[in-house]
């Protein structure tokens, strides 16, 4: 079985692992220096129990584990607030019309406005998973926990959750977008800003970028095809998130160009169709393959079970879910389908 339970000390070295096996062509916001993501780990744990300093942000780790062997297989995570204190930047696409009266002309230009105008909505983030297990049953586990732990914990977290979708990258490790722009004002490639990205924030590529618009037209042709365009690799995770209820929006990520997926809370799919039931007394071993998690705070557990239902709200899973969600008869889960 598949369970996915908040980040541990003691999972630093898979994270890691998992950190190093997605490649130099993926990137994610897992710093991959063992003290930073040390740092890490820590501040998700005093964010689960509730033990954060009144101006430390809430970071939350999620790992996913493979109950058969121990192994964590996957990450992701959850910033309470995208930038954690400091802005959160991103380019905003909009167009400007450039007109002579006198001449007759007109024209509508496409620029990118450095903004930071998601500064402080709930921020999906931190997302790896070994590569076979993508397009799983486990990959679609790691990610919408999250989303049952947001509805769960409601009031954790704000009323719009914004997710970065890596932007096109070539077989060569070329970023088009990067190469285009932020390659012209930093004397480093992509993938170490990405490292220091992950070690720090994105808050220092805004200082050292221009301020004012950047003219698409300016633009290398490949760069301009790149904006607001996936990661190959990143297909499922793109699709998953559209059927949780995210649409692109007019924001891409600053680094490389890619999608800024926006969603109202309380409108995804994992928060409308998930509901509170009652662990019933008896066990089954039949019924849906359903999502289910329950704990609060550090207490939380998720994972995949065959579930059947009773008129009054109640539930009835196999043995080994109740061992593995840590609960008894009684209490409450948050169960939602596939």
């Amino acid at each position: 079985m598949w369970l996915v339970r908040p980040a541990q000390p003691g999972d630093l070295n898979d994270i890691l692992d998992i950190a190093g096996a997605q490649g130099p062509r993926m990137s994610s916001t897992l710093p991959k220096k063992e003290d930073a993501l040390s740092t890490k780990i820590d501040q998700s744990t005093r964010s689960f129990t509730g033990t954060n300093k009144p101006d430390e942000p809430k970071r939350f780790l999620f790992v996913l584990e493979d109950t058969r062997t121990g192994k964590v297989q996957g990450v992701s995570g959850i910033d309470a607030r995208a930038g954690n204190g400091q802005p959160f930047y991103n380019y905003r696409q909009d167009a400007l019309i450039h007109a002579s009266h006198e001449l007759g002309v007109s024209r509508r230009v496409e620029v990118l406005y450095p903004s930071h105008a998601l500064t402080d909505h709930t921020l999906l983030c931190s997302f790896a998973i070994r590569p076979e297990l993508r397009g799983t049953d486990a990959f679609e586990l790691l990610s919408r926990a999250r989303m049952l732990f947001i509805a769960s914990h409601r009031s954790l977290f704000t009323n719009k959750v914004v997710v970065e979708i890596q932007g096109v990258q070539t077989e060569d490790g070329e970023v088009p977008f990067w190469d285009s722009l932020g390659r012209h004002f930093f004397n480093m490639d992509f993938e170490t800003a990405d490292q220091y990205s992950g070690l720090l924030s994105k808050t220092f590529i805004a200082e050292l970028m221009p301020p004012n618009p950047i003219y698409v037209t300016l633009l290398s042709q490949a760069a301009q095809d790149a904006l607001g365009q996936p990661h190959s690799q990143t297909q499922a995770t793109y699709e998953l998130l559209q059927c949780e209820g995210f649409r692109a929006g007019c924001y891409l990520d600053i680094f490389d160009a890619g999608p800024v997926l926006e969603a109202r809370t309380d409108a995804l799919r994992s928060v409308v169709t998930s509901h509170p039931k009652t662990l019933h007394a008896a066990h089954t071993d039949d019924g849906e393959t359903c999502l289910i998690c329950g704990g609060e705070g550090g207490d939380f557990r998720s994972t995949l079970t065959p579930l059947s239902e009773s008129l009054q709200d109640q539930v009835k899973v196999p043995p080994k879910t109740w061992e593995y969600l840590g609960l008894s008869s009684g209490d409450t889960v948050r169960v939602t389908p596939l």
